[in-house]
């Protein structure tokens, strides 16, 4: 059976709003549908009776639009409710975070910059890989989202997140993994003829997984 996995703190409640969508949507249009064709049969031809016409301003036909848009409307401000509070909680604010690392996108590759032993970017001791990033589980990071070349889109589809890489921008960002495992980073955004293959791994690491991959990354990079 194909796992629907969730490794984010608002994986779920993003999935949440995604089914809250495709439900309201569903049984509007199934609605809508049966509505339709039942119309459809009620009012077929039938011999020796005349065609109505209607210029839409009668009320009895009237209500077929102003009842269900009306319904309809009530029905958007619980997915309008639901949407803002999502995405004010990923997008809008930005919890303090324990370590923060960079993410570039380039023709067609990801690049990722760790911080290490010291925890800090830009201070010497930073772990560079391309195609794997290493992160570990229950921290909240914060990423600082670049790309060197043309719009790029940064995509961990287990933590329902996706941002965009604006070439002279950098953007930041955060998660919060939950979980333990490999799993895939995409670009989401059409870059190039290499688009397809610019994939790439991250690993989320328990404690002490992490911390011996910082000691041997560390160690393999000092002079």
């Amino acid at each position: 059976m194909l796992e629907l996995v969730q490794a984010s703190t608002y994986a779920a409640d993003i999935d949440r709003l995604i089914l809250l969508i495709g439900v309201i949507v569903g049984v509007w249009f199934l609605l809508a549908e049966g509505i339709f064709f039942w119309l459809i049969w009620k009012f077929r031809a039938k011999p020796g009776e005349r065609t109505q016409y209607l210029d839409g301003t009668e009320k009895h036909v009237k209500k077929w639009i102003t009842i269900p848009h009306a319904l309809v409307l009530v029905c958007d401000v619980f997915i309008l409710v639901g949407a803002v509070s999502v995405w004010y909680n990923v997008k809008q604010q930005l919890p303090d975070a324990d370590s923060t690392i960079r993410v570039i996108g380039q023709q067609w590759a990801w690049t990722f910059q760790h911080p290490g032993a010291d925890n800090e970017l830009d201070t010497g001791d930073d772990i560079f890989t391309v195609g794997d990033l290493h992160v570990e589980v229950e921290k909240t990071y914060h990423f600082q989202l670049q790309s060197r070349d043309v719009l790029h889109s940064f995509s961990v589809p287990v933590f329902r997140l996706k941002q965009d890489a604006i070439p002279g921008r950098s953007i930041t960002g955060w998660f919060t993994p939950t979980r333990t495992g490999e799993h895939d980073v995409q670009c989401s955004e059409i870059c190039g003829i290499g688009h397809g293959v610019m994939a790439a791994r991250i690993h989320i690491e328990d404690a002490n997984t992490h911390a011996a991959w910082i000691n041997r990354s560390s160690a393999a990079t000092t002079p």
